[in-house]
């Protein structure tokens, strides 16, 4: 297992990249609980905070795909550098006036949120410029999304940090500027400097034209339905078992087991069709969502929260996979930024139906949304076995004739990451 990693983190420019895309999209993963805290720190209200951290998510769900397309279309330093500056602005208006003038707050979140630079989509596109086998460019996606998960646990940890040695206004302004530092070092470097897109057909849809795409995002938009649900009934669960403390350690354990999964997953090579092995791990992570509805004491739950989380960065590692097959030629950022999109609209449909359920029938009710949603995207995968199978066809005729899936409008993997 730790060779695997170990060599792809030996490749040359992996680490930075890595690296710095975790550190550029601090901002990003601590944006919530930054607006939050800043808000309260300044005798806002707790629907004000809701309200801007909302406007920020919405203008960063809108933003991902659109600055997506700019990037295949003139390349990650001309887009990614000029959006993450803007970004920070954005943010560091809002930290230095206040959420008192309520037109230039809410203004600075749409710019800070539009502006948001996609470089998780970056990164999956340079993988398979930096390293030279597809099973190990595999393995990375695995790793990405266990790295995902270091990075939500470290930077909330790191903003109330912040907070308490210094002022939320300081932890706003220095995790902005840390970010566009890493966004600097991935475009600085020589992979993000010389990556181009393919040629892309023109078309107003861009990646959306692809029905094993649509179809996968169909999937994760429930998938992500099911994560904001069990933020909402978790914290239903903690006011009853102990309070925040409990709550913290059920987020720490879905993020525990979600860090397991992924090591695990991503430690060995997988073969046949990864849409099938998609649909497995789906319905993995549905059956896994089913007992969350017992609500046992505080350590049980906490173990269950775990095993609902250990599905899940297999599955987006997956689904990433899946995603660069299906990717129209010269749209592969533009189509990993609208899964971004489609799971942060998920989470965002799972938080807002979660509360009403759990005032409505309890925190069992409100445990039971995830697994109902987790069955839903596991029936949108079935329902859509056709799409991807003849897809598959499709990539294996352009693959013959062309010698190149890549070379092809069809979908198939991308060798050198030009889909």
């Amino acid at each position: 297992m730790a060779s695997g990693y170990g060599e792809i983190l030996r490749a040359r420019y992996a680490t930075r990249l890595l690296a710095g895309t975790l550190v550029g999209r601090l901002p990003n993963a601590t944006a919530a609980i930054g607006i939050v805290l800043f808000v309260r720190a300044e005798d806002g209200s707790y629907s004000l905070a809701g309200a801007l951290a909302a406007v920020y998510g919405v203008a960063t769900a809108i933003g991902q795909p659109l600055l997506g397309r700019l990037v295949d279309l003139h390349g990650q330093p001309r887009v990614m550098l000029p959006a993450a500056v803007v970004s920070a602005l954005g943010m560091a208006a809002f930290a230095c006036t206040g959420p008192d003038t309520l037109g230039v707050a809410y203004g600075a979140m749409v710019v800070a949120g539009l502006f948001t630079p996609p470089l998780e989509g970056g990164l999956r596109a340079l993988w398979s410029d930096v390293l030279p086998k597809e099973e190990q460019v595999h393995t990375a996606y695995a790793m990405d999304a266990v790295a995902q998960e270091v990075m939500f646990t470290v930077g909330p940890l790191l903003v109330t940090g912040l907070v308490s040695l210094w002022s939320a206004s300081a932890a706003l302004l220095v995790v902005n500027a840390i970010g566009v530092l890493g966004a600097l070092s991935v475009v600085a470097s020589r992979p993000s400097r010389a990556w181009r897109s393919a040629p892309r057909a023109a078309h107003w849809l861009g990646a959306l034209r692809s029905p094993g795409l649509l179809a996968l995002l169909g999937a994760f938009l429930f998938v992500g339905t099911a994560l904001g649900a069990i933020t909402v009934a978790g914290v239903s669960y903690a006011d009853g078992h102990g309070g925040d403390a409990v709550y913290g350690w059920m987020m720490a354990g879905l993020g525990l087991g979600a860090l397991a999964g992924g090591v695990v997953y991503g430690a060995r090579q997988w073969s046949g069709v990864p849409e099938r092995r998609l649909v497995v791990l789906v319905a993995l992570l549905a059956l896994c969502y089913v007992p969350l509805v017992l609500t046992p004491g505080t350590v049980g739950m906490v173990a269950l929260t775990a095993l609902a989380g250990v599905f899940l960065a297999p599955a987006l590692a997956c689904a990433f996979i899946v995603v660069d097959r299906h990717a129209p030629r010269g749209t592969v950022t533009e189509a990993f930024s609208w899964l971004v999109t489609t799971f942060t609209v998920g989470t965002s449909v799972g938080t807002a139906a979660g509360g009403p359920v759990v005032e409505w029938g309890g925190t069992a009710l409100g445990f039971a949304v995830p697994g109902l949603a987790g069955g839903a995207a596991l029936l949108v995968l079935v329902c859509t076995a056709r799409v991807f199978a003849s897809a598959q066809v499709e990539a294996v005729v352009a693959a013959s004739s062309e010698n190149d899936r890549n070379g092809a409008a069809e979908p198939g993997f991308s060798a050198g990451h030009r889909a």
